[in-house]
């Protein structure tokens, strides 16, 4: 049986009486640059997190450096953030001028806990980015305190975490701010790239939306340099409609999840995620360990099985980022890049599609090594 990781036609198919008539009143009635309809789709996206403000912007990554540089981040400085996650969150401390501070995550969660933010922070430390990796949420409760009192920002990233709470308070309220990327992959995907900023405060709102469109303060006026970073208006009338459906389709990943986690318990030396006894994970990505991946991935390929790796070069090992970390080694972040794999779920999958994952890995491990 084929087990794609992602179904974009599908899921856009569910969706087609809906999203025909966004797109219609986009492309007949709609300005394609900062339009209505992105004014909308950024209040609601705000509604749906309980913050102030959102801010489109053009990706996940200008997200985060847009967030860093109105947040005062600047050459000098550093930022805190986890040495496992996607190596784009350590280019854009990079972009925004700073100096990345890694810090090793929980060998459990496989996210970086409080304490652990906190211990890393130093004299020239200017903010944290807080992952909220895999959609699996972090505990954050009294962070924010902790920074204000320090002068520190606190930056979420929720790029994986579409729909994750911690004690039912959504992801996003925690920070700052908190950045967002809707990369066609995410839980909430747009049809291309695209990402957004949520905040309650008024001010740095305001400073986003200058940095967004070429720190343009008028039409014909510049007050800062920046780049050209707006989410587009046919995007967000896309996001509008998905929007909508995304508490259905985070519990539809939490199923298949379940499903998962009662499939393969106790099979070989696979390590499960678990999901968090206080929070709701967002099932963007469901991740197990195994010290035998490349062949796992390969027998399942075998059965047209996809699979994924997020993420096989640990950020630190990075060419392009390595130098920055000469003489500095993160041991875990090298071993999970090792061992992760990531298995399909997606709200698109079927009952009996998990369930052909499940029997390949059941099978993959009952046969000799």
């Amino acid at each position: 049986m084929r087990v794609p990781t992602k179904d974009y036609a599908l899921q856009h198919r569910a969706l087609w009486s809906e999203l025909a008539v966004e797109l219609e009143r986009c492309l007949l009635g709609d300005d394609p640059i900062l339009g209505d309809a992105l004014q909308a789709f950024e209040g609601e996206l705000a509604a749906y997190h309980g913050v102030a403000r959102a801010v489109g912007v053009g990706s996940g990554t200008d997200a985060l450096v847009l967030s860093l540089r109105a947040l005062g981040v600047a050459a000098g400085d550093e930022v805190v953030t986890g040495s496992h996650t996607f190596s784009g969150v350590v280019s854009a401390i990079v972009q925004a001028g700073a100096a990345p501070r890694l810090v090793e995550p929980d060998r459990a969660t496989m996210v970086v806990d409080r304490a652990a933010l906190e211990a890393a922070c130093g004299p020239r430390t200017r903010a944290i980015v807080a992952v909220h990796l895999y959609g699996q949420p972090i505990a954050l409760d009294g962070l924010r305190d902790w920074c204000d009192a320090r002068g520190v920002a606190l930056l979420e990233d929720c790029a994986q975490a579409h729909g994750a709470r911690w004690r039912g308070t959504p992801v996003g309220r925690f920070g700052h701010a908190a950045a967002m990327s809707f990369h066609p992959s995410k839980n909430l995907g747009a049809f291309g790239d695209g990402g957004a900023v949520l905040t309650d405060d008024a001010a740095l709102a305001d400073r986003l939306a200058l940095l967004r469109n070429l720190g343009k303060s008028g039409k014909h006026e510049f007050a800062a340099i920046a780049p050209n970073s707006k989410l587009d208006t046919l995007q967000a009338a896309l996001l509008r409609v998905k929007l909508r459906h995304l508490e259905e389709w985070v519990a539809r990943r939490a199923a298949l999840a379940d499903r998962y986690r009662h499939g393969l318990a106790g099979v070989g030396d696979l390590v499960l995620p678990a999901p968090p006894a206080e929070g709701r994970h967002a099932w963007h990505l469901y991740v197990v360990r195994t010290a035998r991946r490349d062949a796992l991935r390969a027998f399942l390929a075998e059965r047209d099985i996809k699979s994924g790796v997020h993420y096989p070069i640990a950020a630190h090992q990075q060419p392009a980022l390595r130098g920055l970390f000469a003489g500095r080694d993160f041991p875990l972040a090298a071993e999970l890049s090792r061992t992760v794999v990531s298995l399909p779920l997606s709200q698109e999958l079927e009952d009996d599609q998990i369930d052909a994952v499940i029997d390949g890995v059941r099978r993959f491990f009952a046969a000799p090594a």
